[in-house]
C-alpha cells in the first residue's frame, strides 16, 4: 500500500484518475485476473481511468443537459431514423471503444499475443461508470452483450457484424443493442407478440411488430426476439433476429460508413423500421431509448429458430454484471465526492470528516462499497472462467452453477446500494447536492434505472430460487463459502468467523427448507433469501481477503510483502452490521471502530496487524 489518501487536495471528484483513487477495483482486479494478464494490463486500467477523470467526466454532465435528439423524418417526409449526438458523447465513445472496452475481451489487443479475460471489460466498465454511471455504459454493455452471444451462436452470414461489434476501430466500429420489451409483456418475455416471416426470395425473415423500451435505439447491430410460424406459445416457441440498422442488401453500416454521408444515409441504405419516438426519462440520458416499429423488417436469424430464450439468457448473464459493475462504479464516484467534501467542508470549526457521525457515515459507505465490489467481481471470475473454458472447448460445471446464483444476486444487491448511496451522498454535499450544476443529483438519477434493467429485484429474487432447483447451485455455494471460511485463520478474525460459520448454518437450513415448501412459500421469501446469500458469502469473501492482507500476499494492501490489517478491519466491520445480531441495536456496546479505524477504512491507511488482537494480560 502506498499511503493513506489526502482528500483534501481535490476540489472535486473530477480531474483525476479514478483507477488510482480508487484501491477496492485494484484488489479485485489483482484478485481475478490470471497473474501475468492483470500485470500487463494494469498501466492499461490507469491509463483508462486517467482519461475518464479528465475528459469523460465533463463530457457526460454536458450530455445530461444536452444529449441525442431522433429526426425520425427527413424534409421530404421518408423516415430517416436520424439520431444527433453532442460531439462530447462522440468523443466519450471514440475514447472508449478506442481503450478497448470491449474489444479486448474478444481480440487480442495491440502488443498481446491473446485476449484479455471478460473481467477486463468489467473493470473497464466499472471506470467508466465513474464518468458516465448508466449512460454510456449501456450501449457498451449491450455491445459486449451482443458480441457474446454472435460468439457462442453466429454463423458466417453474422461475421461482419461480430468483428464490429468486436472492433476498436471507429470507422469499423458496430455498437449493440438488445429490443426485447413490448407494451403487454414488459418481463414477461415470453408474452412476446412480434412474428417472424422467411421471405424466400430475399433469404431474409422479415420482423413485424412493437418494441417498446429501447435503448441505444439507433444501434447498427440490434438483438430482438420474435415468434416464428406454428411455434408455441411462451418462451418456447421465440427465436433470435439480428436487426441491422442499415439495409442489409448494402453490408455492414458501420459508423465509419455512417458518418461518410452528409447528413443522414439516405433511405435506400436504411432498414425498413421506424423509430417513433425518445422517452423522456429520469436520467440516463446519454443514452436514447424510444419506440420502434418493425414492419416486415428484414432480419438475419442468430443460432436455432426456438432457441431464443436461451440465447437471450447467455446475454443476459453478461449485462447483468454490467450492472452490478457499474453499480458498484456509480458507488465508487460516489464516495469519491463524499470523501472529497467531509475533508474540504467546514462547519462549526471543523471539516465534516472530524465528526462522529460523518466517520461512521462514509465507514459504513465504504465498508459496502469493497464488499459489493468484491461480491461482483467473484462472479466476474466465475464467468470468465466459464467463457474461457467453452472458448477452449471444455467444461466448467462448478463455475456455471455458481455463477448462475451469485449474478442475478449481485444486480439485485448492487443496484440497490447504489440508491442508497448516491442519495446520501446528495445529503452530504447539502443544498449543493440538489442542484444540477453539481454531479451527486445526475447520480442518483442515473442509479435510479439499475434495478429495473435486464430485471427488477423480484424477477432476479425469482431467478435465484430457479439456479438452485435446476442447477442445484447449493451444492458449489456450500464448498465456496467453506473455503473461503476455511482459509482466515488469523486469530484477529476468530469471532467473525464464528459469527458467519453460524449464519452459514442458518442459512442452509433456510435454503433447505424453501427447497421443501410449496411454491407460493418460496417466492414469498425469495428475495429474503437472496439477501441474506449475499450478506453470507460476502463476508466470507472478505474474511479470506483479510487473511491473504495479513499474511502479506494481497496485490494492494499487502504490495510491498507487508502483512496489513485493513482488510480484517473492514471485513469485521461488514459482519457487524450486516450478520451480528447486536443487544440494544449495538448502542450499548461501546463500539468505537469508526472513530478509531476511520482513517485506515476511509483514507485506506496501513493498519498494523499486531493491533487487531488485544494483548493478553499475563497471570
Amino acid at each position: 500500500m502506498s499511503g493513506p489518501i489526502d482528500y483534501g487536495q481535490f476540489e472535486e471528484g473530477r480531474h483525476c484518475n479514478y483507477w488510482a483513487l480508487d484501491r477496492a477495483i485494484q484488489r479485485e482486479l489483482a484478485r481475478v485476473y490470471p497473474d501475468e494478464a492483470f500485470a500487463w494490463a494494469e498501466p492499461r486500467l490507469s491509463e483508462f481511468g486517467e482519461v475518464v477523470g479528465q475528459v469523460m467526466a465533463d463530457n457526460a454532465d454536458y450530455v445530461d443537459s444536452h444529449g441525442p435528439e431522433l429526426r425520425t423524418y427527413n424534409k421530404h417526409g421518408e423516415v430517416q431514423n436520424l439520431v444527433e449526438y453532442p460531439a462530447e458523447q462522440i468523443e466519450t465513445e471514440r475514447l472508449a471503444y478506442g481503450a478497448g472496452v470491449v474489444s479486448d475481451s474478444f481480440r487480442a489487443p495491440p502488443g498481446r499475443s491473446e485476449p484479455l479475460p471478460l473481467t477486463h471489460y468489467l473493470g473497464m466498465l466499472y471506470l467508466l461508470a465513474y464518468a458516465e454511471t448508466s449512460g454510456f455504459v449501456c450501449p457498451v454493455a449491450m455491445t459486449a452483450g451482443a458480441a457474446v452471444v454472435l460468439e457462442k451462436f453466429g454463423d458466417d452470414e453474422l461475421d461482419a457484424y461480430y468483428d464490429g461489434l468486436t472492433s476498436r476501430s471507429r470507422a469499423d466500429l458496430v455498437e449493440g443493442a438488445m429490443f426485447l420489451t413490448e407494451k403487454q409483456g414488459g418481463s414477461d418475455v415470453g408474452a412476446a407478440e412480434t412474428t417472424a416471416e422467411y421471405d424466400e426470395e430475399t433469404g431474409y425473415w422479415r420482423l413485424t411488430g412493437e418494441k417498446w423500451f429501447c435503448s441505444n435505439i439507433d444501434a447498427e447491430a440490434t438483438l430482438a426476439l420474435a415468434r416464428t410460424p406454428d411455434a408455441p406459445e411462451g418462451t418456447a416457441g421465440l427465436s433470435m433476429f439480428l436487426v441491422p440498422h442499415g439495409h442489409p442488401d448494402e453490408g455492414v453500416l458501420t459508423k465509419g460508413r455512417r458518418e461518410a454521408f452528409d447528413g443522414a444515409p439516405p433511405p435506400a441504405a436504411l432498414n425498413d423500421q421506424q423509430y417513433r419516438r425518445l422517452k423522456n426519462k429520469l436520467g440516463t440520458t446519454a443514452v436514447p431509448t424510444g419506440e420502434v416499429e418493425l414492419d416486415e423488417t428484414p432480419a438475419l436469424l442468430v443460432g436455432e429458430q426456438q432457441a431464443g430464450f436461451k440465447q437471450m439468457a447467455e446475454m443476459l448473464n453478461l449485462e447483468r454484471l454490467s450492472n452490478a459493475a457499474s453499480a458498484c462504479g456509480i458507488i465508487g464516484r460516489a464516495l469519491l465526492e463524499s470523501k472529497i467534501q467531509a475533508a474540504d467542508r467546514d462547519a462549526f470549526g471543523r471539516s465534516l470528516d472530524e465528526f462522529p457521525l460523518m466517520q461512521a457515515d462514509l465507514v459504513d459507505m465504504v465498508v459496502d462499497h469493497e464488499a459489493a465490489t468484491a461480491f461482483t467481481f467473484e462472479a466476474a471470475r466465475l464467468f470468465a472462467e466459464r467463457e474461457a473454458a467453452e472458448r477452449d472447448g471444455e467444461a466448467a460445471d462448478r463455475e456455471y452453477r455458481l455463477m448462475r446464483l451469485l449474478i442475478p444476486i449481485a444486480k439485485l444487491r448492487t443496484a440497490r446500494m447504489a440508491i442508497d448511496t448516491t442519495s446520501y451522498a446528495m445529503e452530504i454535499q447539502g443544498g449543493n447536492g440538489y442542484v444540477e450544476e453539481f454531479v451527486t443529483n445526475r447520480l442518483l438519477r442515473d442509479a435510479q434505472v439499475l434495478p429495473i434493467w435486464e430485471g427488477t429485484e423480484n424477477i432476479l429474487s425469482l431467478d435465484v430460487l430457479r439456479a438452485l432447483d435446476r442447477e442445484q447451485a447449493h451444492e458449489p455455494f456450500v464448498e465456496a463459502v467453506d473455503e473461503h471460511l476455511s482459509a482466515a485463520t488469523h486469530p484477529a478474525l476468530a469471532d467473525a468467523v464464528d459469527t458467519v460459520e453460524a449464519e452459514f448454518q442458518e442459512l442452509t437450513v433456510a435454503m433447505a427448507t424453501l427447497a421443501g415448501e410449496d411454491r407460493d412459500y418460496a417466492e414469498l421469501s425469495a428475495k429474503r433469501l437472496a439477501r441474506y446469500i449475499f450478506d453470507v458469502f460476502t463476508a466470507a469473501l472478505l474474511l479470506e481477503q483479510a487473511q491473504d492482507a495479513l499474511d502479506g500476499e494481497a496485490a494492494v494492501e499487502s504490495a510491498d510483502g507487508d502483512p496489513d490489517g485493513r482488510m480484517a478491519v473492514v471485513a469485521q466491520r461488514f459482519v457487524q452490521t450486516h450478520l451480528e445480531d447486536r443487544d440494544a441495536r449495538g448502542i450499548t456496546s461501546g463500539d468505537r471502530l469508526p472513530l478509531e479505524r476511520f482513517e485506515a477504512i476511509v483514507n485506506f491507511a496501513s493498519v498494523p496487524p499486531e493491533t487487531l488482537v488485544e494483548p493478553v494480560e499475563a497471570d
